[in-house]
């Protein structure tokens, strides 16, 4: 935008300049050559007196004098066709002014000035001389000059007045957009100092209104998921009072402990949606010990249900960029996915380890496979909710990583969560 003021401000200058100047530089050579012409007839009207009344060799005399002080050629022709003074042919202009006519021609060397002289005994005289062009235009080369240079300075004063405006408009508006860069990165604090014109005072008025009402909905939306998970908690105590009544201790310790651990989740999710917000310093989380801990929840199920399991976890700890909680909530996707689209006996394995920079956790089964667009947040090709892998790919995009799926060589989906290191 700068540019394009400054550009915009350079061609109205210079159209401004040369509308200005160009009239006053023909104005300036104009008044030259008239300045010199009628320095010119002056000189030759001087000589008028002494033409009219003396004799020839007093008017050679003066005519010789006024040609050494004036430095320009000056003749006259005297009636009887004699010419006195610089020598010359009677030219048109003079033989109209032998009539009694005085006049000013152009010529080829100059501009031409002659002068009828009545009043002689004998007839008319006329004295001629010529204003070469050199002295018609002398200063005006050097005027065009200033006045070029004059030119240069305005359009130079007005870019830098116009790039002086230009900032008090560009740097709201830079200011506008790196807000909305933060909000868009969820710095939801971001605010605008309203400056510049009324109408961007007026745009950063409605950004921060708007960023405030973001934050509104947000922390409403966060109460209705918190009071949706706290309604979880009446069929959890009502699920725990039924295992504390089942009659198999080992039984009863098993299902309680799975309800346990479903509240904890609830808990969680109850603190997170209400009191979410950006952790300060790294976060750290040891992905052996959280893989192994959830490894051994899904295991009692797969015993249950026939599935060897293969766990292959590269000696410890393998920090990662990852909460606790949401790294196990992506373990419990993939391993989820397993048991929900796979059948009974169906074998898996498990396996961590670091890749680069990063931890690989790799899930892989001997299923029918995984389509590649099944990690579309809300899309699901079995019935499910659709969104368990977005939750994994998710837990790894927020530590820098990534997710991947692929086939085993010899049939089944094979998932891979990329997790990326601590931040510093």
């Amino acid at each position: 935008m700068r540019a394009r003021l400054a550009l915009l401000v350079a061609a109205v200058s210079v159209l401004i300049v040369i509308a200005f100047l160009v009239p006053l530089a023909l104005l300036l050579r104009t008044a030259a050559e008239e300045r010199a012409t009628v320095r010119a007839t002056g000189d030759a009207q001087s000589l008028a007196t002494v033409v009219g009344t003396a004799d020839p060799d007093t008017i050679r005399l003066t005519v010789d004098q006024l040609v050494a002080e004036s430095g320009r050629p000056v003749s006259v022709f005297l009636p009887d066709g004699t010419v006195l003074g610089s020598p010359a042919e009677p030219t048109p202009a003079v033989q109209l002014a032998a009539r009694g006519q005085s006049l000013t021609a152009e010529t080829s060397d100059g501009r031409e000035v002659v002068i009828a002289v009545l009043g002689r005994a004998d007839g008319t005289a006329v004295i001629r001389t010529v204003v070469p062009s050199a002295e018609m235009t002398a200063g005006v080369g050097r005027a065009w000059l200033v006045l070029a240079l004059l030119g240069v300075v305005l359009v130079l004063i007005g870019l830098a007045v116009a790039d002086r405006l230009a900032r008090t408009l560009v740097r709201p508006i830079s200011e506008l957009s790196a807000v909305s860069h933060r909000l868009a990165n969820a710095e939801l604090d971001a605010r605008v100092q309203p400056a510049g014109p009324a109408e961007l005072r007026e745009v950063g008025g409605a950004l921060n209104h708007l960023a405030g009402r973001i934050q509104e909905l947000l922390v409403q939306e966060r109460e209705q998921v918190a009071d949706l998970s706290h309604r979880l908690r009446t069929p959890l105590t009502a699920l725990r009072l039924e295992a504390e009544s089942l009659r198999d201790p080992q039984d009863a310790a098993r299902v309680t402990e799975a309800v346990d651990g479903l509240e904890r989740a609830v808990t969680g999710l109850i603190r997170q949606a209400r009191w979410r917000t950006p952790a300060d310093g790294a976060v750290a989380t040891d992905a052996v010990a959280t893989v192994t801990d959830r490894v051994a929840f899904w295991s009692v199920l797969a015993e249950d249900t026939g599935r060897a399991i293969e766990l292959d976890l590269a000696p410890g700890p393998l920090p990662v960029g990852v909460p606790a909680d949401e790294l196990a909530a992506a373990v419990d996707a993939l391993l989820g996915n397993v048991f929900a689209h796979t059948p009974d006996g169906t074998a898996f394995a498990v396996r961590l380890a670091p890749a680069g920079h990063q931890v690989a956790l790799t899930v892989a089964d001997e299923g029918p496979g995984i389509a590649a667009d099944s990690v579309r947040r809300g899309a699901s090709q079995a019935g499910s909710t659709g969104l368990g892998l977005d939750i994994a790919r998710r837990a790894a995009q927020a530590s820098g990583g990534h997710l991947e799926l692929g086939e085993r060589p010899g049939g089944g989906a094979e998932i891979t969560l990329y997790l990326g290191p601590p931040k510093a």
